[in-house]
């Protein structure tokens, strides 16, 4: 049988460069949400030279927007966003730091370039099993923009959260195979 490859969070460029794509993973530590708006407002706040909303060094940002959770839970259902929705924005924030993107769907080629350049990764969580993902979470709070609501970058806490190397770092990419 083999063995599960837990990653504890965050990221260090020697995990980052020991990932192949097609791996399966399971991450476990802090990881943060972001959709489309909150990539929007990150990059207008590094334009201005405003601070992000946390520290993007060996961060993994996850492309979720949470539905509310039921009493007692710290979260809903949390499935990934399809991650294209993220590209207009991604280079720049790579480009600035973040290294671990999470998410559904291909990537551009920009993209797939900063991720090459910078020692990045995009790792694939599994569509359609929001509620399966949302069972790995141990604690989850919103940290800024909180008026996107759903779209609010939140902090979760998670524990081995399943998703698969879908593009390393050399740029090897899971969807062209």
């Amino acid at each position: 049988m083999e063995t599960k490859t837990i990653i504890h969070l965050p990221f260090t460029d020697d995990v980052i460069k020991s990932l192949k794509a097609g791996d399966m993973i399971y991450l476990s530590g802090v990881v943060y949400t972001a959709r489309d708006a909150a990539h929007k407002r990150m990059c207008e706040s590094l334009d201005a030279g405003r601070a992000m909303p946390f520290e993007f060094e060996g961060a993994a940002i996850y492309y979720a927007g949470p539905c509310p959770p039921k009493p007692g839970k710290p979260i809903g259902s949390v499935g990934p966003t399809t991650s294209g929705r993220m590209d207009l924005y991604a280079p720049h924030l790579i480009e600035q730091g973040l290294k671990v993107m999470i998410g559904k769907g291909f990537r551009s080629a920009e993209v797939i370039e900063a991720i090459t350049k910078h020692t990045g990764i995009y790792l694939a969580a599994i569509g359609g099993a929001a509620a399966l993902m949302g069972k790995c979470v141990e604690s989850a709070e919103i940290i800024a923009y909180e008026d996107l609501g759903t779209e609010a970058v939140r902090r979760l806490v998670v524990k081995e959260l399943p998703v698969i190397v879908a593009i390393d770092c050399r740029g090897n990419n899971m969807y062209e195979r």
